[in-house]
């Protein structure tokens, strides 16, 4: 009789455990990491992607481009366009205006 009713608790037991119990976590566990775990990465890690990263490219673009186009390109754009024009239109000027104001105006 011990025995059978042993046997017959542990059966039922396990069972019960096996079926409700693991049944019970399975769902509650999944819905928990499909809800929670599924929603923290949708909602912050997009979050994330939206405020970090594009503030950061954004600043790295806004930093580094402009700064490179301020030091660089003005630099290139002062120092060779500025000569070019200091040098071969001021020269045009200086020279043929200057021929033609002196042969044709003062004749």
């Amino acid at each position: 009789m011990h025995t059978c009713i042993h046997a017959y608790m542990h059966t039922c037991i396990h069972a019960y455990m096996h079926t409700c119990i693991h049944a019970n976590m399975h769902t509650c566990i999944h819905t928990y990491i499909h809800t929670y775990i599924h929603t923290y990465i949708h909602t912050n890690l997009h979050t994330y992607i939206h405020t970090y990263i594009h503030t950061y490219i954004h600043t790295y673009i806004h930093t580094y481009i402009h700064t490179y186009i301020h030091t660089y390109i003005h630099k290139y754009i002062h120092t060779y366009i500025h000569t070019y024009i200091h040098t071969y239109i001021h020269t045009y000027i200086h020279t043929y205006i200057h021929t033609y104001i002196h042969t044709y105006i003062d004749t």
